[in-house]
């Protein structure tokens, strides 16, 4: 039952990510999570993010943004990453990742998902049939109900790694 809420891999950042194997693997596309997976919750475009969408581009990836987090905040951080971008996502239902795909013009089999929570990026990636990528939130400060899915979370994570992460 916890199967449905586990990543396909877990990394530390999403800056650590091997996007070029992924490319490299026939990947085309990636939809991107904002708030604590590219930066910190409310935080501007920076230099890092700036630096990973040109990389992306540079090697032919495709990326969209897809947040649950209302229009002007997402707007203005698409803007500066020259990424299309959906607000109000509705994560974790598996319309706003169809979206996504349509934007880039991308499929299930070619497309990645990065983000920072299980109940509602990774789980709504996995029921769109991508391929899920958990990245470990960048600040540890949050608002109230992002703590209280922290909070949740710390079962699953201790399962999918107790099952996927004791081989390494």
């Amino acid at each position: 039952m916890l199967e449905q809420f586990y990543p396909k891999r877990y990394e530390v950042s999403a800056y650590v990510i091997p996007y070029e194997h992924y490319q490299a693997r026939g990947y085309k596309g990636i939809i991107f999570d904002i708030d604590n997976t590219l930066v910190f919750h409310d935080a501007p475009a920076d230099k890092q993010a700036l630096e990973l969408f040109k990389r992306l581009k540079e090697i032919g990836m495709k990326t969209c943004l897809l947040s649950n987090n209302k229009e002007p905040r997402v707007k203005a951080f698409a803007e500066k990453m020259d990424s299309p971008y959906i607000y109000k996502a509705g994560k974790p239902g598996v319309r706003g990742y169809e979206r996504a795909m349509e934007l880039m013009d991308t499929n299930r089999g070619n497309t990645l998902f990065v983000g920072d929570q299980l109940f509602t990026d990774v789980y709504g990636a996995n029921r769109a049939g991508l391929y899920s990528i958990l990245v470990k939130p960048m600040n540890p400060k949050e608002e109230i109900q992002i703590m209280l899915k922290r909070y949740l979370e710390k079962p699953v994570l201790y399962f999918y790694k107790k099952k996927h992460l004791r081989k390494a």
